[in-house]
């Protein structure tokens, strides 16, 4: 079985680069962030084809670029993270319902202003309960924060890299935490049932900077992709976890992008997203007793034009797994469709 990826919506309006995107998880809609200040949400209608609209521009006040963002797992926040150090939550606003047939308009509210690293936010991400927000920065840290209704308290600051820290991902079943950094190594973290987290693991397979980090759905894989040019799988057991695959002479620059997915099969599909224009995407899976397969099914030269995909990410609603979001230095949000054959 092979696929092709199609191209569906540009999404444009960002007057500079778009760093990242975020599907909501729970309404049809899509939020990216951008090196000129601001959120743009689109709502998308998903059957029998899928069509998207500009909803909203958020005018963040950030001072300087949203490198950043995230929602919580009911898709009620949205989290913004900035070089200007500061990370903002958002809530919507009701409105109107006979003016608002769609469902997805309204006001976007700043409800909490959460100030704590020192320097550049690179990475917002929610826990999968939606308690805890963790952040990573350019000061070396990483933070936890408890996330209650109009509040925040500081749960733990992490200084167990040595360099920049790109990513923070969450484990899509447990409280762990992963992060990724320029010091070319992965930690995980756990909580000790009172708030306070620590680091039970460092993965350093990789020989340069790690800048992304995706869970698997089942949550006993987790992929990072890296400036070494290859994107590693991780297996767990228990605490320990090991490469089981390296996928390489796929990507030409910097991977600096990888969502996994539920697609099809046993283990989903794995996105990535590069330096070089590329967009890859990978068929996993894993009979009994054999090891972890990835086989290329679909690849996207120039998706960006000439420009960097600077992130990938699935889809996460029912129905619309075989749909799949990058952005770009164009400064545009292309959404594409992955068809099998």
């Amino acid at each position: 079985m092979t696929g092709s990826i199609e191209q569906i919506a540009e999404l444009t309006g960002h007057i500079d680069r778009a760093w990242q995107l975020a599907w909501n998880p729970g309404e049809p809609i899509v939020a990216s962030c951008s090196t000129d200040k601001t959120v743009r949400i689109y709502s998308y209608t998903a059957s029998p084809v899928p069509t998207f609209a500009f909803s909203a521009s958020i005018s963040t006040g950030h001072t300087k670029t949203v490198r950043t963002l995230a929602w919580s797992p009911d898709g009620t926040l949205l989290g913004t993270g900035s070089f200007d150090s500061s990370i903002i939550l958002w809530e919507r606003q009701p409105v109107d319902e006979e003016e608002d047939d769609a469902g997805v308009g309204g006001e976007w509210e700043s409800i909490t202003r959460i100030e704590g690293p020192e320097s550049e936010c690179k990475c917002v991400a929610f826990s999968r309960s939606g308690e805890f927000l963790a952040t990573c920065s350019r000061d070396k840290t990483v933070w936890v924060f408890s996330i209650y209704p109009d509040d925040y308290e500081v749960s733990s600051v992490l200084m167990e890299h040595t360099q920049d820290v790109k990513c923070v991902a969450w484990h899509p079943k447990e409280d762990i935490l992963a992060s990724s950094s320029y010091d070319d190594t992965i930690k995980l973290y756990h909580d000790d049932h009172d708030d306070e987290w620590y680091p039970f693991a460092t993965l350093s397979d990789h020989t340069s900077t790690v800048w992304s980090l995706a869970f698997s759905p089942c949550g006993n894989y987790l992929a990072s992709s890296s400036d070494d040019l290859t994107i590693r799988i991780w297996e767990r057991n228990g605490d320990q976890w090991q490469t089981v695959e390296v996928l390489q002479g796929v990507h030409e620059r910097s991977i600096y992008s990888v969502s996994w997915g539920v697609g099809s099969g046993d283990l989903g599909w794995l996105a990535s997203g590069a330096g070089d224009g590329r967009i890859n995407v990978w068929h996993m899976s894993r009979t009994p007793g054999a090891s972890i397969e990835a086989r290329l099914i679909a690849t996207q030269e120039n998706s960006h034009g000439v420009s960097d995909v600077n992130a990938v990410s699935w889809c996460p609603r029912d129905g619309c797994a075989h749909l799949l979001g990058s952005t770009g230095d164009d400064g545009s949000l292309r959404i594409w469709q992955i068809n099998m054959s």
